[in-house]
């Protein structure tokens, strides 16, 4: 049996997406054709586009369909970046973001004229809102996690975008790893903005909800200033350009309707879930620390401290007993480097690589939480063992 706990960093296709997937692949058509062939795939675009703005809670207009979230991150930074007013060269930039926002933030210093303003987190991974309205006056844009992917600490979406709005700043909110998990709205997260400020654009992923991957979205609003990345057809708002997905679109039209009808039910049995898996950590490996906000989390992230154990090693022994883990970040958990939002919560290197990323998702069950009680304490004595730390080391 394999144990499945990383479904931050993908979830399983939901049959229902699946199945819309097929049948309109199975079709052809451009959607930007004229014959009645193309004009079908037309009608399934938009359809599927009304479908994902009701449940953000957004105008159709202002859905930008993308290959997923990394390329909607990418999208609104350097869109807006390169719209930005003269005079204005800052980007605030919280510590702990994921890396899609990090490496581009990077780009656009090195190879731009950006200069960074960092923004702290605090013990438990929150954006410190004080010091984000602090860092806003002035900025070219702002950008900021609605739920951290690492950690899972929930921030406060509507006082951030109120922020940004007060200060005349554009904001895009990276919602890739909450939607779908906790309420997500657009246009409520927009009230009071003014013009090209405030929240302009929201950033989305299919495949972390259930829908397929190389599936996205970018809400852009429509005051928003924004240059695309790619030219050649302008078929989206000219905002970005090539051939349309259908197929994509309406799958992931699909996977976030039945997301967002299922998420309090579901957002109370993750949680139920996360606080046995939380209790049965923290009482079966002596020294392990949960991290993160202890209940303004996701509902199905876990991510746990294990002093003298490394997380690379935890994750081989727990993958060779059928049990799918993460150190953090799937983007970046191949490479065996410190988790940089463990480091923006104020702990040491060594802390930052001794950490799992544990998260439950929709097929997830008490036997799937089982099985992982069942291992984990005997994996970490095992790691530890290997890193000549039998017991847990004081920091």
């Amino acid at each position: 049996m394999v144990v499945y706990l990383d479904h931050a960093a993908t979830t399983p296709l939901r049959t229902e997406s699946r199945e819309a997937w097929i049948a309109v692949s199975e079709q052809v058509g451009n959607p930007s054709s004229i014959h009645t062939a193309g004009q079908y795939a037309r009608r399934v675009l938009e359809e599927s586009r009304e479908r994902l703005a009701a449940v953000v809670e957004c105008d159709p207009i202002e859905v930008v369909f993308t290959s997923g979230g990394t390329e909607s991150v990418n999208l609104a930074l350097q869109g807006l970046w390169s719209a930005r007013p003269s005079g204005t060269e800052a980007i605030v930039l919280p510590d702990g973001e994921h890396h899609a926002t990090l490496d581009t933030v990077a780009w656009l210093h090195r190879h731009g004229s950006a200069s960074v303003r960092t923004v702290p987190l605090d013990r438990e991974g929150r954006i410190e809102a004080a010091s984000f309205a602090a860092a806003l006056p002035g900025a070219a844009l702002a950008t900021a996690l609605v739920a951290n992917n690492e950690v899972g600490t929930r921030n406060d979406a509507a006082a951030l975008a109120e922020a940004a709005a007060r200060a005349d700043v554009p904001l895009h909110l990276d919602a890739i790893g909450a939607f779908g998990h906790v309420a997500v709205s657009f246009r409520d997260w927009r009230a009071g903005a003014r013009g090209p400020a405030g929240l302009v654009a929201l950033s989305l992923s299919a495949h972390k909800l259930g829908g397929p991957v190389g599936v996205g979205a970018l809400i852009v609003a429509r005051e928003a200033r924004m240059h695309p990345l790619v030219h050649g057809g302008g078929q989206q708002r000219a905002l970005r350009s090539g051939t349309q997905d259908a197929a994509g679109a309406a799958a992931f039209a699909v996977a976030a309707e039945l997301a967002v009808a299922e998420l309090a039910g579901e957002s109370r049995r993750l949680a139920a879930l996360r606080e046995r898996l939380v209790a049965g950590i923290l009482l079966s490996v002596p020294g392990s620390e949960l991290l993160g906000d202890a209940s303004d989390r996701l509902p199905g992230n876990v991510n746990v401290l294990f002093p003298g154990a490394w997380g690379e090693t935890l994750l081989f022994l727990l993958d060779q007993a059928g049990i799918s883990v993460s150190t953090g970040s799937a983007c970046q958990a191949g490479v065996p480097e410190p988790s940089h939002v463990v480091l923006a919560l104020g702990r040491t290197e060594v802390e930052a690589r001794q950490v799992l990323r544990l998260t439950l998702g929709r097929t997830s069950t008490d036997v799937d939480v089982d099985a992982l009680l069942a291992s984990l304490p005997g994996a970490v004595e095992r790691a530890r063992a290997a890193s000549g730390a039998r017991s847990a080391p004081r920091s």
